[in-house]
C-alpha cells in the first residue's frame, strides 16, 4: 500500500497524519506502529486519521492510534494539527469546526495567529468514569478537592484523578526535571488501579500561572508535550487551590496556556500547530 501523508507536531508532541475523508482507511495495530517507529517508519507519538463526518451535526471525525497500535479517545495536541491540517489542505474553509471524537465532540478554532484553540470539554471527576478503583482507598483533602494514594515502587504518592476524555493521574514535583518520569511513568500507566491504564503527569509550580510539566502518556511513553495531559495538570492545580486562570504550561517541546472557568465548564486549550513534510511509504500489509 502506497500511504500519503503529512508529518506535524505541537510543542514538539508529532503526529503522522492521514487524509481519509474519500476512502475508509484500515490498518493493522503492526501497521500503526510500524508508522510511529522513528527508525523503520515515518515516527510519531500518535497516527492521526481525518475521516468524513458521521452526521451533518459535525464537519469531520477524528480518531487517534498510539505509537503502540492502539485507538485511543483523546489527544490534544493532535486536536490542533488537526484543525490545521484539515484549514491548510483545503478540506475546510472553516476556521471554527465541529469534530467527532472517541471521547466526544470537540471544537477546535484557528486562530489569526496560527495558533489553535482547542475547547477540550468539561473535566471528568467521577472516579468510576475515568475510570480508577478506589476501593478500600481513602482520599486526603487538599482545598476543595482531594487526592488519591497510589502505592508502587515500595512508597505511596498522592494523586489527583481525572478524566479530560482520557484518564490522568497528575501529582506535584519539586523539580521536573529531576522528577523519575522515566521510573514512575510505566508504573502508574499499567497501576492495576487503572484498568484502562492511565497517563502520567508530573507538575512542577513556578507560580500560581505558570507550570513546568512532563507526561508519560498511555501507550505513547514520554512525549514532548500533552495536551490533554497539560488540561489535566491546570484543571488539578485550579482545583486544589494552588494556580490561578489562566495559566501557562511550559512543556518540553512548548508553550501551551490553558484557560478552565470551574466545575461544570469546558477547559480551553491554545497552543501551536506546525507542518514539518509530506511524504508516502510503501506500508506492507502486516497483521
Amino acid at each position: 500500500m502506497h500511504l500519503a501523508f503529512t508529518k506535524m507536531h505541537g510543542a514538539g508532541n508529532d503526529f503522522v497524519v492521514i487524509d481519509a475523508t474519500q476512502s475508509p482507511l484500515q490498518l493493522s495495530p503492526a501497521q500503526l506502529r510500524l508508522l510511529a517507529d522513528r527508525h523503520l517508519g515515518v515516527g510519531a507519538d500518535q497516527i492521526l486519521v481525518v475521516e468524513a463526518a458521521p452526521s451533518p451535526e459535525v464537519d469531520f471525525r477524528y480518531r487517534i492510534f498510539n505509537a503502540d497500535g492502539g485507538e485511543v479517545e483523546q489527544c490534544g495536541n493532535g486536536a490542533r494539527c488537526f484543525v490545521a491540517y484539515v484549514h491548510g489542505k483545503g478540506l475546510t474553509s472553516k476556521r471554527r469546526i465541529r469534530v467527532q471524537t472517541l471521547a466526544g465532540l470537540i471544537e477546535p478554532e484557528l486562530q489569526s495567529d496560527g495558533r489553535v484553540t482547542v475547547d477540550m470539554g468539561a473535566p471528568v471527576f467521577d472516579l468510576p468514569k475515568v475510570p480508577f478503583d478506589a476501593t478500600g482507598l481513602s482520599p486526603k483533602p487538599v482545598d476543595a478537592w482531594e487526592q488519591w494514594p497510589l502505592d508502587f515502587g515500595g512508597t505511596t504518592h498522592w494523586i489527583s484523578v481525572l478524566s479530560m476524555g482520557n484518564p490522568h493521574a497528575v501529582q506535584r514535583v519539586d523539580d521536573v526535571d529531576a522528577a523519575p518520569v522515566l521510573r514512575d511513568g510505566p508504573l502508574i500507566e499499567h497501576h492495576p488501579r487503572f484498568p484502562k491504564r492511565v497517563n502520567a503527569g508530573f507538575m512542577q509550580i513556578a507560580d500560581a500561572r505558570h507550570i513546568r510539566l512532563r507526561v508519560w502518556e498511555r501507550g505513547a511513553g514520554e512525549t514532548l508535550a500533552c495536551g490533554t495531559g497539560a488540561c489535566a495538570a491546570v484543571v488539578a492545580g485550579l482545583r486544589h487551590g494552588w494556580l490561578q486562570g489562566p495559566v501557562d504550561v511550559q512543556t518540553r517541546g512548548g508553550l501551551l496556556t490553558i484557560a478552565w472557568a470551574g466545575l461544570g465548564q469546558s477547559v480551553h486549550m491554545t497552543g501551536p500547530a506546525a507542518f514539518v513534510f509530506d511524504g508516502v511509504i510503501d506500508l506492507p500489509d502486516l497483521p
